[in-house]
């Protein structure tokens, strides 16, 4: 019989279980295992990165995680994208992490973190915000006071914005990385001593403390890099090593004589260079290397398990004596086994009948791919001369050319000008080519210094009363190794002309194209309709052309840029990145969801032009192995 009281005491209990966010679980690592409520749990984590991938897709993908059977997430976390500009942060759209996390946990996959603050990920500046370059008194990835305090305010920062969704709080995060391949750092730098690299390490362990992650911590290096590498309270984790017997020595040696072990990333693909061959990773030899992992107890994260795309200025860099940089493809495949636009590939299926044997817990099959189209014809309307638009604008005046920084511009392009009232002939010089320039004449191209290509001179003639200009494009910071710290933007070395340093009476005109150059908005006189003579006389300068298009269906496509020179691509205002005719990669990905029913609108600004168009198309089908230099 059910009294008063006791249906009283039930629908008090009813409405407090009503009312809990989900059932706490709990993680830690103990008695050398990761124990998930408890109970010793193997880790199998795919690494993808949030601002790589439209926020209407993160679902999708993590659902084709989920069906590749993995039970985690892991991501890194991007400082520059949250902070363009010190204390002003954004975390909406693309870079709302929070939200990232919760689909994650809603689609029942554990998230680890690597909020850094130093990220590598082929990111411009490994992630690190530009703008530290002009706070005096910074030494980047030490212990020195004025990083470390910016690295505790944005730690603190992203406190406040995930601190809430660690698990010991109700969320999905488990675990939290401190730095990032810092032994590799430590290797590359030894003109810092040893003692010093360790305290700084130790102060982002205690930084990310203060701020109130309680999750466990770890590091993570190449397993003969600890040294440098592993701190105090932090769990050792060995990226790409393929050797068990030592993986769990070496983890041992570091963490108290005993595990868990887990292999931070595991590479399934790899990263690709433009005017390079697009590496290819061979899928029976990561299935064979995932079962050798699970018949050990070994706990994974494939890096990468989804690659995206970077968008706009986001790609990094390499740096390469022989090369001297190796700017990053826009398109972050990475050979993965989920491919750029969210496709199973065979190396998908390889990996997921590897993991089925292994796990406890079902595996749902993979969604179906979005919805995919085709364009076969955009015709371009308007072109104008970027140059022309460019010097519109009031320059800014200086003795010598001014860095990018120094100008207080990011990324994107400058054009350097420089007035001559005497002729002068022989080699122009820019040892500090930071990275590409087009050099032109009165408005005439004349050649290309190129840093990739260690091509920093060029043969020229410059007539009386004439102008010298110079476009330079900012192709991506390095973010990885010793030159990390060497990282300014433009031209940062005197310009030579036979040996002459040219001082005086610099111009410089920015173009960050943080947004879609507009040709409605320009001079009149600087914009034309693209009828058939006007390709002719723009041939050689950098244009912007304009196009629409009307869709009466959206999906996914990639636009085909193979017969365009070098330059980037705005959809409906939002740049989807580089393209550049050398290759490897000749398609740039285009989401649907950045696509609509109606009229969209496309604005190119080709720096090159040597081939000027009329029309553009889209494929089903990417082209990202097509090496042409």
């Amino acid at each position: 019989m059910i009294t008063k009281v006791n249906l009283s005491l039930l629908l008090f209990f009813l409405l407090v279980s009503l009312s809990l966010p989900g059932q706490q679980h709990t993680f830690e690592i103990k008695d050398g295992h990761f124990m998930y409520d408890g109970k010793p749990t193997r880790i199998i984590s795919g690494e993808m990165h949030y601002a790589r991938i439209p926020h209407q897709y993160w679902r999708h993908r993590m659902q084709m995680v989920k069906a590749m059977g993995l039970n985690a997430i892991t991501t890194y976390v991007f400082w520059n994208a949250h902070e363009p500009e010190p204390g002003k942060w954004d975390f909406t759209g693309d870079k709302d992490l929070a939200e990232y996390i919760k689909v994650a946990g809603e689609e029942g996959l554990m998230v680890i973190l690597r909020p850094g603050p130093y990220v590598c990920a082929e990111w411009e500046f490994g992630g690190y915000p530009w703008w530290l370059q002009n706070v005096e008194g910074m030494e980047l990835r030490r212990d020195n006071e004025p990083f470390l305090k910016y690295t505790q305010l944005y730690i603190n920062r992203l406190y406040k914005e995930v601190g809430h969704l660690q698990i010991t709080k109700g969320g999905p995060v488990i675990m939290v990385q401190a730095e990032n391949e810092f032994g590799s750092y430590v290797a590359q730098r030894k003109d810092i001593p040893l003692e010093e690299h360790k305290a700084y390490n130790a102060k982002i362990v205690q930084q990310l403390k203060t701020a109130g992650f309680e999750v466990p911590m770890f590091t993570s290096d190449g397993s003969w890099l600890f040294e440098g590498g592993a701190t105090p309270g932090a769990l050792p984790t060995a990226n790409g090593e393929g050797n068990i017997e030592n993986l769990k020595k070496v983890v041992n040696e570091y963490h108290g004589g005993q595990g868990p072990y887990m292999v931070a990333e595991f590479y399934p693909g790899w990263l690709a260079h433009w005017v390079e061959p697009h590496p290819q990773v061979n899928a029976g030899k990561i299935a064979r290397q995932t079962e050798k992992y699970l018949q050990n107890d070994v706990s994974i994260n494939y890096y990468m398990v989804h690659g995206g795309t970077n968008f706009g200025f986001t790609s990094g860099a390499n740096y390469d004596k022989k090369r001297d940089i190796q700017p990053d493809l826009t398109s972050y495949d990475y050979d993965a086994p989920i491919s750029e636009a969210g496709w199973v590939t065979p190396k998908y299926d390889s990996l997921r009948n590897v993991i089925k044997k292994y796990v406890n817990y079902p595996v749902p099959e993979a969604p179906d791919a979005l919805p995919l189209i085709e364009i076969p014809s955009i015709k371009l309307t308007k072109a104008a001369d970027m140059l022309k638009v460019i010097k519109a604008q009031q320059p800014i005046q200086s003795d010598k050319p001014m860095t990018f920084e120094q100008l207080k511009q990011g990324y994107g392009y400058v054009l350097y000008s420089c007035h001559f009232n005497q002729p002068i002939s022989g080699k122009l010089e820019i040892e500090g080519l930071r990275d590409y320039a087009l050099v032109y004449v009165d408005g005439e191209k004349v050649g290309e210094l190129n840093r990739n290509l260690n091509k920093y001179s060029m043969d020229i003639d410059i007539p009386f009363n004439a102008t010298l200009e110079i476009l330079v494009e900012n192709m991506g910071r390095i973010n990885y190794g010793a030159q990390i710290i060497h990282n300014t933007k433009g031209i940062t070395s005197p310009v030579k002309i036979n040996g002459n340093t040219i001082e005086g009476a610099w111009e410089m005109y920015p173009a960050p194209m943080d947004k879609a150059p507009d040709p409605a908005t320009m001079n009149p006189a600087n914009v034309h309709a693209l009828t058939t003579d006007v390709p002719g006389k723009l041939k050689g300068k950098p244009v912007i052309y304009k196009g629409t298009f009307n869709l009466t269906e959206t999906g996914d496509t990639f636009i085909d840029m193979e017969n365009w020179g070098k330059g980037i691509i705005f959809i409906n205002g939002i740049n989807i990145g580089r393209y550049w005719h050398v290759g490897p990669q000749q398609t740039l990905y285009i989401p649907g969801v950045w696509l609509k029913k109606g009229e969209n609108e496309i604005v190119i600004f080709e720096q090159q032009n040597d081939r000027p168009q009329t029309m553009v198309k889209t494929t089903k089908t990417p082209v990202l192995t097509k090496l042409v230099i």
